[in-house]
């Protein structure tokens, strides 16, 4: 009857990208999952206090994280706490998972599991070369979930800090792949199929267009305060290709839209593009005019649970 207690290490082995995004597509189908809006707390000195729960049949979650965006100058994570999971039948705890580790994780599986769905491929072996822009812990989340799950071999990093941007880089020709530094992301981002930004979203960093056909991946602001992508290329975007959220709170916390007076409540989630629900009228994604596909991911405590589903199944 013990709890148990994962470490991070132990907290990520029992969440493959592959499996953890196929049990998050899982959850989008299942009808007994609630999720209320989180909690965000302010806290003194631009920190914030994130409280979500989730439940469904077998399993609850809370979430308790700290945001401190200002302890990447301090040398310390920008994400702290964890995630207690209760057996819903005996309200029994069964678990306690590390958050920084979920968070980064399922994040990712989000990400990998929307281009699963809405990324224009060339063929079935060739998903193209991805561009990192962040080489935080999302942005190397993102790389491990895309060459794990979609097969990427190829991969340019683009950081603010140099030294982060290079250690990301080796860490993806350790994996096998074929890495290098790039110095401007505007620069090369046309010339990428797939893209990742995970930026600290405090300003605008991304002001080129996409490729033509390309798979964003917007993760780095989760709030509406916070943006990666100017308001014209977001604007451009929503003329010529396709936008998607990842739930409907992305109504009220997607600061790239919202700040480029895009109506957020008019996009289709990805539980809609899932169930192929009314909500989903997409163009054929693999037209040779299909556009850009623009996924905006705020976060969703669903995620945590999709990833405590994944932890329990595995004991």
């Amino acid at each position: 009857m013990r709890t148990e207690i994962f470490t991070p290490a132990q907290t990520a082995a029992a969440l493959p990208y592959a499996r953890l995004a196929l049990e998050i597509e899982a959850l989008l189908k299942d009808p007994t999952v609630q999720v209320p809006p989180r909690l965000v707390q302010p806290m003194h000195g631009g920190g914030s206090l994130f409280v979500m729960p989730a439940a469904d049949s077998r399993v609850a979650i809370t979430k308790l994280i700290s945001f401190i965006p200002s302890n990447s100058s301090r040398g310390l994570p920008t994400i702290q706490g964890d995630i207690v999971v209760f057996d819903v039948q005996t309200g029994r705890r069964v678990g306690v998972l590390d958050g920084p580790t979920v968070t980064a994780r399922r994040t990712a599986a989000v990400s990998l599991l929307a281009a699963q769905k809405l990324a224009h491929r060339r063929s079935a072996s060739d998903p193209g070369a991805l561009l990192i822009v962040g080489a935080g812990v999302q942005g190397r989340a993102h790389l491990e979930a895309f060459h794990a799950g979609l097969g990427v071999q190829d991969v340019g990093v683009a950081s603010r800090s140099p030294a982060s941007a290079q250690a990301l880089v080796q860490h993806a020709q350790s994996l096998g792949m074929r890495a290098q530094v790039v110095t401007d992301a505007n620069a090369v981002l046309a010339h990428y199929p797939l893209v990742v930004s995970a930026t600290p979203a405090q300003s605008v960093v991304l002001t080129a267009q996409p490729h033509p056909q390309a798979f964003v991946a917007a993760v780095g602001a989760f709030t509406p305060h916070m943006v990666e992508w100017s308001a014209p290329v977001c604007q451009h975007l929503a003329r010529t290709g396709t936008l998607v959220v990842d739930t409907r709170d992305a109504d009220h916390e997607a600061g790239d839209l919202l700040q480029a007076g895009i109506a957020v409540n008019t996009l289709a989630t990805l539980a809609d593009v899932i169930l192929q629900t009314a909500h989903w009228r997409p163009r054929s994604l693999q037209s040779a005019d299909c556009g850009p596909v623009y996924f905006k991911s705020c976060g969703w405590a669903g995620w945590d649970l999709a990833a405590a589903r994944c932890v329990m199944a595995s004991l």
